[in-house]
């Protein structure tokens, strides 16, 4: 099969972008069945932490993803394995360059990634064992946990092919499979993806750095798996993709309030953040390593904050945000061993956006004597 499966050539886009799909993402997602998440994973509840988000001490979480160029899908099962070493490396140089001491957490490679060349599921396809031990080697060597997409030839009869992504951990270990859930079938054809079989549902894998979910390229065009990740407690979303779209990822980040990091073959791969904005990104065949913190807090424009300079004058480098102006929104975190962000913000008198938000509401409806009248 020399024809990867692409829904999309999108380019770059502004943010306002997603204010556009809004309203079909949210159609889809009213229409939209739910799934039973049976998969391979450590975890299948959601279990909230103890603790909110922003009162809990810092947790730097190190990203790493590539652009990994279209020749990868012509190459050999062998070459295809030196080319994730390299890839690899090249994180792993980029991690100590930008972040000196700072260990690398997660790694995310494209869709197709582990594969053969071919005209057939059955002489694509590879088998889990083949490459488990290259994978976990790799793994090893770096420290870091691995998201591996592969056409994978499934273990018994009968005989059943998954486009799967393979979460490895820092040990090599194998800590669970995620199996596409939505394979695409082209326009005119009723066979998915050459003959896979979709996934039984979303698994959230515990990570040592936190919740990690995955979906795959198509899975972006149905909300379903986007929405169980969250109610799952999913922080983070790998998003091996044939495709270089951003909008849908911008609107699931900002709609459910967790990271996601995509990986694809061309164009883009990013880190988008619960604001629903790209906080970085490559644009050309490279790779990317950008550190998040899981402990954040999201704040509206208020004048006390003044775009979070009041918070560095208080804190200093204590304290580390990105602020966007245009969209009078920001994200920050705590640089502090002692001291949360929860802490910090509230010494302002400030909460976060969504508790703001339902503040006001109450005061709203206070105000008119009830909700307002709805039709």
């Amino acid at each position: 099969m020399s024809t990867r499966y692409r829904f999309s050539e999108i380019p770059i886009r502004q943010f306002n972008a997603t204010l556009a799909f809004l309203g079909i993402a949210l159609a889809a997602s009213l229409a939209g069945s739910s799934w039973a998440a049976a998969a391979e994973s450590p975890l299948q509840a959601a279990g909230a932490p103890a603790t909110a988000r922003s009162d809990r001490l810092p947790r730097k979480v190190l990203l790493g993803t590539v652009i990994c160029g279209d020749q990868v899908f012509k190459m050999s099962l062998e070459n295809r394995l030196q080319e994730m070493d390299r890839l690899m490396a090249e994180v792993a140089a980029e991690a100590k360059g930008k972040y000196p001491g700072k260990q690398l957490d997660l790694v995310v490679l494209p869709e197709f990634f582990l594969a053969r060349p071919g005209d057939s599921m059955p002489q694509e396809t590879v088998r889990l064992a083949e490459v488990q031990p290259r994978i976990a080697s790799c793994a090893r060597l770096y420290g870091c946990y691995m998201v591996v997409p592969l056409l994978m030839q499934e273990e018994g009869m009968p005989l059943r092919y998954s486009n799967a992504a393979v979460l490895v951990d820092r040990a090599g270990h194998v800590s669970g499979i995620y199996r596409k859930v939505h394979p695409v079938a082209p326009q005119g054809s009723d066979e998915l993806e050459g003959g896979t079989t979709p996934g039984p549902g979303f698994p959230v894998f515990d990570c040592d750095f936190g919740r990690l979910g995955i979906q795959i390229c198509f899975d972006m065009l149905y909300p379903d798996g986007w929405k169980s990740l969250a109610k799952q407690g999913a922080e983070i979303v790998a998003l091996p993709s044939a495709s270089p779209e951003t909008v849908r990822p911008l609107f699931y980040a900002l709609q459910h309030g967790y990271y996601i990091v995509s990986a694809t073959p061309r164009y883009h791969a990013a880190v988008y953040s619960p604001l629903g904005l790209i906080e970085a990104q490559v644009t050309e065949p490279s790779v990317l390593v950008h550190q998040i913190d899981l402990s954040y807090e999201i704040l509206h424009w208020e004048a006390a904050l003044e775009e979070g300079e009041a918070l560095r004058r208080l804190f200093g480098d204590k304290v580390g945000f990105h602020y966007y102006n245009q969209e009078d929104n920001g994200i920050f975190w705590s640089n502090s061993a002692k001291m949360t962000i929860g802490q910090m913000v509230r010494s302002l008198n400030l909460v976060d956006s969504n508790a703001n938000v339902e503040r006001v509401r109450l005061l709203q409806d206070k105000a008119r004597g009830g909700p307002p009248m709805m039709p």
